[in-house]
This record gives C-alpha cells, sequence and structure tokens, in this order.
C-alpha cells in the first residue's frame, strides 16, 4: 500500500485554517501518515504554494524525521534540530521552520509533499529546499502529498 499523509486539522483539497496562516497565529499544522515502507530510515517533508507569482513559494521544509516517527503534532518550535532529531530547513520567508499561508490576493494552493528515504541525509539544519532535493536524489522509496488552499480575509 501506498503511504498516505494527512492532517487532523484540515482535509485533503480543504481551506487552511486561519490559525496556521499569518493572518492567525502561523502555527505549524499537526500531520500524520502511514503505510511508511519498512526500509524507510528518514522521512522528508516539503510544504509549497505552487500559486506564488514569482515561481513556487517554499513554506517548510523537515528532513531527517525518523521513520518510526507517524505523526508530528501542531505548532513545532522553530528551531532547525528538535529533540526527535528531526531538523528544519530555511523557509523563502528566510526563516527556520514553518511560515504559513499567507497569499497576497487570490486562493492560493498549499501543497505538502513527504517522502521516505532509505538513508539519513547528511544536512545541517536550515538547508534549502534545492539542498535538501539533492540530497534526497536516488534515495526516495515513496512519497505522499496532499493539497488544501487559503485566501486572504
Amino acid at each position: 500500500m501506498a503511504m498516505q499523509m494527512a492532517s487532523k486539522a484540515f482535509q485533503d483539497g480543504g481551506e487552511i485554517p486561519q490559525k496556521y496562516t499569518c493572518d492567525g497565529e502561523d502555527l505549524s499544522p499537526a500531520l500524520e501518515w502511514s503505510s511508511v515502507p519498512d526500509e524507510a530510515m528518514t522521512l522528508a517533508l516539503i510544504l509549497d504554494d505552487p500559486d506564488a507569482g514569482d515561481g513556487t513559494w517554499v513554506h517548510w521544509i523537515l528532513y531527517n524525521v525518523p521513520a518510526h516517527i507517524l505523526e508530528i503534532p501542531d505548532n513545532l518550535p522553530r528551531e532547525g534540530q528538535l529533540e526527535s532529531g528531526i531538523m528544519q530547513g530555511l523557509n523563502d520567508f528566510q526563516n527556520i521552520g514553518y511560515g504559513g499561508p499567507c497569499p497576497p490576493s487570490g486562493i492560493h494552493r498549499y501543497v505538502f509533499k513527504l517522502y521516505a528515504l532509505d538513508k539519513e541525509l547528511e544536512l545541517q539544519p536550515g538547508a534549502t529546499k534545492r539542498q535538501l532535493l539533492q540530497a534526497m536524489e536516488g534515495h526516495i522509496l515513496d512519497r505522499a502529498q496532499f493539497m488544501s488552499t487559503y485566501s486572504k480575509t
């Protein structure tokens, strides 16, 4: 069975609640996943907005999530390395950790992409999306994604 990912806070295809955006508390949402391949060592997550005016905007990067962890709570600290070993990268707001949806206008899509990897990545905290994608090349065992939307009120 293919890997799956979801959030208890909002549905795939649904709207992201304001508390997870720049119009609210800007908290990272709780996420959960299942059917991680047995041979996976770590997971990585990229959240981005493909509808941004100047190309895709990166909102959140997580990597070296131990494969036995099947969920993360909401409101993760904005730190490069968490106690669990999870590392967070640099978003396009130039901050470590989560930066919530904050579209200037219109409805934007936010795509959560989860990757199961066959190794721990040799990246320091604060890696960029480009660095993460390069490090994952040839090591992706499976992937899952879901998409939600948000528009300014």
